[in-house]
């Protein structure tokens, strides 16, 4: 009769496992290869954070700017179905309009766009930092000659899409409850503040352009539309839905502030935004300490195995 008797762990399984008695020996053994390795990477990641140029973030936080509502809304509620039958647009809310500025404001187009009208540049890809106390630009000088004031680039400048990667890098918009949270980073605090007004007064601009444009295409309809019917009652309703559009287009061309209006203003930032020195610190030592006791435990396991 065989007895069953359970498995017992053999001597060879338990050396298999990890002796943490070992384990501390060989990290004891090793103490001053870890407190060297982690003591080069603390002092590189010291240097490091001493050498990364300080960044300052220009912020604004923006609404949705409110229709005129009123007696021009009424009407346009009114004369909406006869306009669409004619073949107008008497455009949808604001909300909408806020929605597409936003889109607007990060597409490739209208920042490469805004870069080549505003002529900045030099400003997103040749500034290398900032110096404080002298309230001066630091120029890359392998980017941009500034004694002869030129591109050291076979194009002359940087390209569309290399501009438009430092600029989109460096704005982020964020929603928040019905606003919009706008800012813009740069080395110099006041170049950060410049750039994000003029931001948001090009999708402004943008916006009012393309609304007047709309009303003008609705109008110049509506007057085609006049010459080929003969219907009194239709000429009428063409003519009432012309005058709406005219007080739209006026409106339009009056307000400055045409999508957004400014809730809180963007000021000089005074303390940086980045980077967290300390916790670049913190971390490259915390790189260097794993590294190291890595290494120490790899060292004597490979020579345990051969």
């Amino acid at each position: 009769m065989d007895n069953n008797t359970p498995d017992q762990p053999s001597l060879d399984q338990y050396d298999d496992e990890i002796d943490l008695r070992e384990l501390f020996g060989v990290l004891w053994a090793g103490k001053i290869k870890i407190i060297a390795i982690t003591a080069v990477f603390a002092v590189a990641s010291v240097i490091y954070a001493l050498s990364v140029p300080d960044q300052y973030r220009a912020s604004a936080l923006l609404a949705p700017a409110q229709s005129d509502g009123g007696a021009l809304s009424g009407a346009l509620g009114q004369l909406g179905g006869l306009a669409s039958l004619a073949g107008v647009s008497l455009g949808g809310g604001k909300t909408s309009e806020t929605q597409i500025a936003q889109e607007i404001m990060l597409s490739r187009s209208f920042i490469e766009d805004f870069v080549n009208e505003n002529k900045i540049d030099f400003e997103l890809a040749a500034i290398s930092g900032w110096d404080k106390d002298a309230n001066q630009l630091l120029v890359n000088s392998d980017v941009y000659d500034q004694e002869n004031m030129r591109w050291i680039l076979a194009s002359d400048r940087p390209s569309g899409w290399v501009l438009f990667k430092s600029f989109s890098g460096r704005v982020s918009m964020v929603p928040k409850s019905g606003l919009v949270a706008i800012s813009f980073d740069h080395y110099s605090p006041y170049i950060a503040k410049r750039l994000l007004d003029m931001y948001v007064t090009a999708i402004n601009k943008h916006m009012q352009k393309r609304q007047i444009d709309k009303l003008i295409r609705n109008i110049d309809h509506l007057e085609v539309q006049i010459e080929q019917t003969s219907v009194v009652q239709m000429r009428e309703v063409f003519y009432r839905i012309i005058e709406e559009q005219l007080k739209n287009k006026m409106l339009a061309e009056a307000n400055a502030e045409y999508i957004f209006t400014t809730v809180s203003p963007s000021m000089v930032p005074i303390e940086r935004f980045d980077p967290n020195r300390a916790m670049i610190c913190v971390i490259g030592t915390l790189m260097g300490g794993f590294l190291s006791i890595f290494i120490v435990l790899g060292v004597h396991y490979f020579r345990k195995l051969r």
